[in-house]
């Protein structure tokens, strides 16, 4: 008898490489605003609880910065334009989600990005593959509460005793422990190997194929 019946993904930096525009916009956000430019570094340690928290880091003094608000606009505007410039899947996500979909596993994507970005990528990536793709909105808590995970398990009618989350950061293991699920950790994604292990991560997928031993 199969382990998990459902594969509830991260997106950005565990199904897709997004960090690249995802810097071109947070850059173009923050030299319209005559404030400095991030490193791809700095924007990769920047990402993970959502793209308002995402510009909070980037833009000096944050919210504090009478200039926030904008920067924060232009940011969003310049994004959903540009988001999938230079994004990519990982390479063998694709044939992982192909050997997935061939055994009958339920999949789902819950995502800290805005919910029209999910969409977006979903529809360009992952359509036939994952019905059900949730990001940040208003009237449910983001990762690492439990809401939107929990959304996702409802929609696709199944358990989280029957699901495992797959993710690349100390926020997705987090939502993994808050939702009462087993948590796969990727190496491949925004965080190292060792962030994820100080954050409580045991489980680890090096390649996305692993991930079809571990299940």
């Amino acid at each position: 008898m199969r382990k998990y019946e459902t594969v509830v993904f991260d997106l950005d930096g565990t199904l897709l490489d997004t960090l690249e525009d995802l810097k071109d916009s947070v850059n173009y956000a923050l030299e319209k605003g005559g404030m400095p430019k991030r490193s791809l570094e700095e924007v990769q340690a920047f990402v993970g609880n959502g793209v308002k928290r995402l510009m909070e880091l980037a833009v000096p003094d944050g919210e504090e910065n009478p200039k926030f608000a904008q920067v924060f606009t232009d940011f969003k505007e310049h994004y959903k334009i540009h988001c999938n410039d230079k994004t990519a899947p990982y390479p063998h996500i694709m044939e992982l989600l192909e050997e997935l979909k061939k055994k009958g596993y339920k999949m789902a994507i819950v995502s800290n990005k805005f919910y029209g970005a999910v969409q977006e990528l979903k529809k360009l990536y992952f359509e036939g593959y994952i019905p059900v793709a949730i990001g940040e909105k208003e009237g449910i808590r983001k990762k690492p509460a439990p809401d939107t995970v929990l959304e996702a398990l409802k929609e696709l009618g199944s358990s989280r005793e029957k699901a495992v989350y797959v993710g690349d950061s100390e926020v997705d293991i987090a939502t993994a422990e808050n939702t009462g699920m087993d948590c796969i950790a990727v190496s491949w994604g925004f965080r190292t190997r060792e962030e994820q292990e100080r954050a409580g991560g045991k489980i680890f997928a090096d390649d996305p194929l692993d991930i079809l031993e571990l299940i």
